[in-house]
């Protein structure tokens, strides 16, 4: 069996969540730390556009290396490939909800951790710091590094806006996430993963951005110890699920999911549908950026092209379900305000 070429970075929270279903899965990989460009431009790999975290080498049908981005539809055609030790649900209802919340994930709680990363002073200078020594070499010169750093860390606070950070913002996504970890530390208490027994994508997507909240961004940190101390032990557990036994180990069926699943959906129904649903309409109207009242404060953006599509992409997913198990989905949803989104 070939082993799996990854390229990514330790701080990029898609990079932890891909390194943690391989590990589960029992997929054999080598990971490459540093600067991707380079890295693929020496084994004379065609680089993907754009160069996003990590980046995977598939094969195409001549078996040749793609160098291939985006989490979410990787994990799926490695499902195929790899189908021992599965992580997306039987049952296709299961698996819909599955999806939702690995959008929700990569696309809502990723604003957490690039708000905290990027806002407050003090996680803004550690990821400076870290960062240009994560991708480039340890060995870099100190005036260098203190360039690179200043680059970055300025490239990164401007471009908060754009994932709808800001002061205005700030107050109200530092009450969501405290509201969502808080939920999900109750969850643990009922289940030791998001849809029972065993993990699905979703935790490995879920992961991936606590992998920072949790472990490396000193704001969030702190918030998710105070608050949350089953949170902050499960995200040191799912980093390598390699030797858990599946024997009896199943997924819930939402009739019978406790009620602390459906209340993390309360907070992205409350938070995130209305954020995703105003994008994709600037999205069809041509505006560059938006505004809507999102739990009683004003929240604004630029338009996102790439949520437009996951929009798209979870009412295809939606609609590909049959009828019983569409009525199945809407109960669940029922309240929440996701049922919106559909």
């Amino acid at each position: 069996m070939k082993r799996l070429q990854i390229f990514g970075a330790t701080p990029s929270p898609y990079t932890q969540k891909m390194l943690s279903f391989l590990r589960y899965k029992r997929i054999p990989f080598d990971v490459h730390w540093g600067h991707v460009k380079q890295r693929l431009e020496a084994l004379d790999i065609e680089l993907p556009k754009p160069i996003l975290l990590p980046v995977i080498l598939l094969e195409d049908p001549q078996n040749t290396p793609v160098a291939t981005t985006d989490s979410t539809p990787i994990i799926r055609r490695l499902e195929q490939e790899f189908s021992d030790r599965g992580a997306i649900p039987d049952n296709p209802a299961l698996a819909f909800i599955n999806y939702l919340l690995e959008d929700f994930a990569d696309e809502w709680l990723t604003k957490y951790m690039f708000h905290y990363r990027w806002h407050f002073k003090e996680d803004a200078d550690k990821a400076g710091t870290i960062l240009p020594l994560v991708e480039f070499e340890k060995s870099l010169p100190d005036k260098e590094h203190k360039q690179i750093k200043q680059y970055i860390t300025q490239r990164q606070t401007e471009r908060l806006w754009v994932v709808g950070s800001s002061n205005e913002t700030a107050e109200l996504i530092d009450q969501s996430f405290k509201r969502f970890i808080s939920m999900l530390n109750k969850h643990l208490i009922e289940s030791p993963f998001l849809l029972g027994d065993r993990p699905s994508s979703a935790d490995f997507a879920f992961y991936g951005q606590l992998s920072q909240l949790v472990k490396f961004d000193p704001t969030p940190r702190k918030i998710c110890h105070d608050l949350a101390p089953r949170v902050v032990a499960w995200a040191e557990v799912i980093d390598d699920l390699s030797g858990l036994n599946l024997d009896s180990k199943r997924w819930t069926s939402l009739e019978d999911s406790p009620d602390t699943l459906k209340n993390i959906f309360n907070e992205f129904g409350l938070m995130y549908a209305p954020v995703l649903l105003e994008n994709a309409k600037a999205v069809n109207e041509q505006k560059t950026d938006w505004k809507i009242t999102v739990n009683g404060a004003e929240w604004k953006q630029r338009t996102f092209n790439y949520q437009a599509k996951c929009l798209n992409w979870i009412r295809e997913e939606y609609a590909l379900l049959a009828e019983q198990e569409k009525d199945c989905v809407k109960t669940f949803l029922d309240g929440t305000n996701c049922e919106q989104i559909l």
